[in-house]
């Protein structure tokens, strides 16, 4: 099981300790100013950091997309979800008996009647629509990336899947 472990730096700013099902350690502390360094420990000597790299803000968030399925979402993945205290987000794939399809988010009231919003939509081939708006239409195959509450996102593909609630 993954373990992370969390704790303040007062002055510096957060402090979070992964310790991964592989044996892995690794260290994240995302300082007050935005900077990020991400330290790798030897599994040999937990003590001992074995690599050190430093991300400025903008490098962050896209490395974070990367590893979070924003780049790329393996084929083998259809349904994933990465969770932030009550908050998470789900990757969610539009199957063809969906009745959403064809459908407008903003005809669909996604935010207004499930709190959930969608804050991407991967296309077959790979393409983003990052914040997709309110015209923008979910169509079959599409992935769409969920944000909000469990239950939130529970509702919104609730909605994607029946068409109403």
């Amino acid at each position: 099981m993954t373990t992370i472990r969390e704790s303040d730096l007062p002055g510096i700013g957060r402090k979070f300790q992964i310790e991964a099902r592989s044996g892995d350690k690794l260290v994240v502390i995302v300082h007050d100013d935005g900077r990020r360094e991400i330290y790798h420990y030897d599994n040999e000597d937990p003590d001992e950091s074995i690599s050190m790299v430093t991300l400025d803000d903008t490098e962050a968030r896209r490395v974070a997309g990367i590893i979070g399925g924003m780049a790329y979402i393996p084929k083998a993945l259809e349904a994933v979800d990465v969770e932030f205290d009550e908050m998470v987000i789900e990757w969610y794939k539009v199957e063809p008996d969906y009745k959403a399809i064809g459908v407008s988010i903003g005809d669909l009231h996604v935010r207004k009647s499930t709190g959930a919003t969608i804050i991407a939509m991967v296309k077959k081939n790979q393409e983003r629509l990052i914040n997709p708006g309110p015209d923008q239409k979910v169509k079959e195959g599409y992935i769409l990336v969920l944000l909000g509450e469990r239950e939130q996102v529970k509702a919104c593909k609730r909605l994607i899947k029946q068409g109403s609630l």
